[in-house]
């Protein structure tokens, strides 16, 4: 039976047990999204206010046995090669448990630099592939170890164009120039502009968010303007647009982009990553997170969303699924408590929705937008 109320307890018993389950064929399948796991997971527990329910010596012990000395970065797991996205989990683990000072900051950075392709987007390892999620990994990982300024003005402006080169005519942004709209893209390409405060600025009208779930929708929606297809009738790849601060491109027309996230929310309260898919738990924080950048989080049904969520509880073990009735996991259980706390449910600690790390945490690195 759904349960009408965040299951706290057992949601923590469920994130312990995880530890215990080395003799799973799972849990080896899965190693390598093992630091990954550990960040939701911890992540999780700190939104709930129960950071303490893991071992902070044994986690970091863990995470820097993860060090990849030839590559100056982190693996996944123990022997894994060094890949961005193992790196920027390791690094957030390790603010979060104040230990940055273990690794070497300016080699973390020499890794990610290399990894910046002429384009203006970066590969998630030695082997190229390339992804607009490595974009906001990569600016991610250098603006929390404070290392942002290693990229050069012109490095900067050509991610920019290459972000702007994979916006959409429906507003959407696609993990390449030319792909679908995806919520989980459009995410990592907000929150990379707004580490780069590319966005904006965002008028006061268009930031109801009270973070309280009884917040009126916002009765100042504008009716809807193709403002995407507006803003790319000149060629997004134009290097003109680096010639000066003044001229550079900003997000500064978000209304279209957020009728896009908005039209993901299904009957059932749920949110969905692009049209006619399925609800997914983890979308509730992909397109929440995104709106509260653009100061749009109120445009959807609040209390929907927290009851979808709620659903897709196990009540007997703990964990979020991805929908009702599905096994839990530990990325949907993080990112279904990441979402309710966007919203402001009662007793979670407040989230940083670029970041997607603990408010507080962020405050003390003097990093909250």
């Amino acid at each position: 039976m759904a349960s009408d109320s965040l299951l706290v307890p057992l949601h923590v018993s469920y994130i312990q047990s995880l530890a215990n389950s080395t003799d799973d064929l799972a849990y080896h399948m899965s190693a390598h999204l093992r630091m990954n796991a550990i960040y939701w997971g911890l992540t999780a527990l700190c939104t709930m206010g129960r950071k303490d329910a893991l071992d902070r010596e044994e986690m970091i012990e863990w995470v820097m046995s993860c060090w990849d000395e030839e590559a100056g970065a982190f693996g996944a797991h123990p022997g894994h090669d060094a890949h961005i996205l193992s790196t920027l989990s390791a690094i957030q683990i390790l603010i979060t448990h104040d230990a940055l000072d273990k690794v070497d900051l300016d080699r973390i950075a020499d890794f990610i630099l290399s990894l910046h392709q002429p384009s203006g987007t970066f590969a998630g390892d030695c082997w190229g592939e390339t992804d607009t999620r490595f974009i906001y990994i990569a600016l991610s990982a250098l603006t929390l170890t404070r290392r942002i300024h290693r990229l050069s003005p012109d490095a900067i402006e050509r991610t920019v164009r290459y972000l702007r080169a994979c916006r959409n005519f429906d507003g959407g942004f696609g993990a390449s120039a030319g792909a679908e709209s995806h919520a989980a893209q459009v995410f990592v390409c907000v929150a990379a502009l707004a580490i780069l405060d590319r966005i904006g600025p965002v008028p006061a009208s268009s930031v109801p968010n009270t973070g309280k779930l009884d917040a009126p929708l916002d009765s100042s929606i504008p009716e809807h303007r193709d403002t995407a297809a507006e803003s790319e009738s000149q060629d997004p790849t134009s290097s003109s647009d680096a010639s000066s601060p003044d001229t550079a491109w900003r997000l500064d027309d978000p209304d279209t982009l957020a009728w896009w996230l908005c039209e993901r929310q299904r009957p059932s309260g749920g949110l969905n990553g692009r049209p006619e898919k399925l609800e997914d738990v983890c979308y509730s924080f992909w397109v929440l997170a995104s709106l509260a950048i653009l100061g749009r989080l109120s445009w959807v049904d609040a209390p929907s969303v927290v009851k979808f969520v709620l659903s897709a509880q196990d009540p007997e073990t703990g964990g979020i699924a991805d929908r009702p009735g599905d096994m839990v996991d530990v990325f949907h259980t993080h990112f279904g408590i990441a979402a309710l706390a966007l919203l402001g449910y009662p007793g979670l600690a407040p989230l940083d929705p670029a970041f997607c790390m603990p408010v507080d945490v962020i405050e003390r690195l003097e990093l909250r937008k």
